[in-house]
């Protein structure tokens, strides 16, 4: 999936950026993650190439801001023209990710309507806590197409009563990476598969993390097989004509 960072850098706000991946990424340049910058693709959906056709090319999906938070204070003077990218670029679908859900509204554009069809916003929920905090704003929030990240996921999440309100059209979940990695427990990612069955609600099991515990024991699994091993538990769900804006 291509991805457009138009700003690098952001700041810790719950438990789920204890270990951010972008500060262990930087910390490896000795760059300083709280900085925060327009990065060099600022303008990359509406950059065009030599032929003149658009360097992103229409009907991707496109994952957004990975390396900040779309809402971010910092960013509040340059998301207005993110926006308009966002808005020329109707062919793109925008996959945004987020835990500042509460700053939604700060510099909406103006044609926002009930929102923009080719934007997908996604809620970050690591424990029942920011899922309590979170969701109800999120669930309020005029936007077309929604879903949850439950990661890193940090314990057991009930999900249930902003499931069934059928609004949200997929739930991602996995466990946290790294060498400072929390442990993720396979009873935790079933009960949030479990809860999307019942909700008929689109499921991917994501990664395991570092450190996943089943059955009693921990496990401790290398990076680049922690995808692969998600994929073998067999746990992700897909119930026809759900989760269409993601694929």
């Amino acid at each position: 999936m291509p991805r457009w960072s138009p700003w690098h850098g952001c700041h810790k706000i719950s438990p789920g950026c204890l270990n951010c991946y972008v500060y262990r990424s930087d910390l490896r340049y000795d760059r300083d993650s709280s900085i925060v910058a327009k990065t060099a693709d600022f303008d990359l959906p509406v950059r065009r190439g030599r032929d003149g056709q658009y360097k992103l090319r229409a009907d991707e999906s496109i994952f957004t801001c990975g390396t900040s938070d779309f809402f971010l204070e910092d960013a509040d003077e340059w998301r207005p023209e993110a926006w308009s990218f966002i808005r020329a670029r109707r062919d793109l679908r925008f996959l945004i990710i987020t835990k500042r859900i509460h700053r939604f509204y700060e510099k909406l554009p103006d044609d926002w309507g009930e929102g923009y069809e080719n934007v997908a916003i996604g809620c970050t929920s690591e424990n029942q806590n920011r899922a309590d905090y979170r969701l109800p704003i999120f669930l309020e929030a005029p936007i077309k197409h929604r879903f949850l990240i439950c990661e890193p996921l940090l314990e057991g999440v009930n999900l249930n009563s902003y499931l069934s309100s059928g609004k949200i059209e997929l739930v991602v979940a996995g466990g946290e990476s790294g060498a400072e990695a929390r442990t993720c427990r396979y009873d935790w990612i079933v009960s949030i598969r479990d809860q999307c069955v019942e909700n008929n609600v689109p499921f991917h099991f994501k990664q395991t993390g570092a450190h996943f515990e089943k059955g009693g024991r921990t496990y401790h699994i290398e990076r680049q097989v922690q995808h692969s091993q998600a994929a073998k538990a067999l746990l992700d769900y897909s119930p026809s004509g759900r989760g269409d804006a993601f694929r």
